[in-house]
């Protein structure tokens, strides 16, 4: 049975219609540029898709679900990533796909960085690295980025538990970040990072979203 077959019964006339429309990797991201930042301020949420649609916002971990059942519906393998970062910094999570040989990669983020990568990369290996220099603490310009997550396929996760759930999905955050992860800075190399210009930590400070509080979030 393909993704779609097995999608179509527990979603709505409304939410079909706007998978289908979400037919390419650049349709998806555009998609997600259109929402606005989830600041989570009621508390710490974990939404659905159906929840993303419904809700109409969005941060990371939720954007790369939406992106994640948007490929499944086109009949694309799920797969998202977890970039892990330093204690003194926040996790991101994508969505990749592939374009025959190669990967690229879907984001939700409120910053100018951390975004959408082309299908140009030859593993998820490199689609990881390449967020490793924008990645980094302000105003310190500190490079944070530790660590990376095997490509999590949703499609090993019972469907009715991450498309169209209503309550926030902690248990599934969790399993991401309890999947393998795979080290980024090699040992021995930590002292030699250098800390990012003063010219690139005014670039990153640039957001897309603001809030009530015009307090930024990731």
């Amino acid at each position: 049975m393909s993704y779609r077959a097995h999608f179509a019964p527990l979603l709505s006339a409304a939410e079909r219609t706007l998978f289908r429309k979400l037919s390419s990797p650049h349709k998806i991201q555009d998609y997600l540029d259109s929402l606005p930042i989830n600041f989570e301020t009621s508390g710490e949420t974990y939404f659905s898709p159906r929840r993303v649609i419904r809700e109409g916002v969005a941060h990371c971990f939720e954007g790369a679900l939406m992106a994640a059942a948007a490929l499944a519906w086109h009949d694309s393998e799920p797969l998202i990533m977890d970039l892990k970062t330093a204690k003194s910094d926040t996790d991101h999570v994508v969505t990749l796909f592939r374009h025959g040989r190669h990967w690229g990669a879907m984001s939700k983020t409120n910053h100018s960085v951390l975004r959408w990568r082309d299908p140009v990369y030859a593993s998820p290996r490199e689609i990881a690295m390449s967020y490793f220099h924008e990645y980094f603490l302000s105003p310190s310009g500190k490079k944070t980025l530790r660590s990376y997550s095997a490509p999590f396929s949703l499609a090993h996760v019972k469907t009715e538990r991450w498309l169209t759930a209503e309550e926030d999905l902690h248990w599934l955050a969790l399993a991401l970040d309890r999947a393998r992860h795979f080290p980024t800075v090699p040992e021995g190399t930590m002292r030699l990072l250098r800390h990012a210009s003063k010219i690139e930590i005014e670039a990153s400070d640039m957001i897309e979203w603001r809030s009530a509080t015009d307090n930024p979030y990731k």
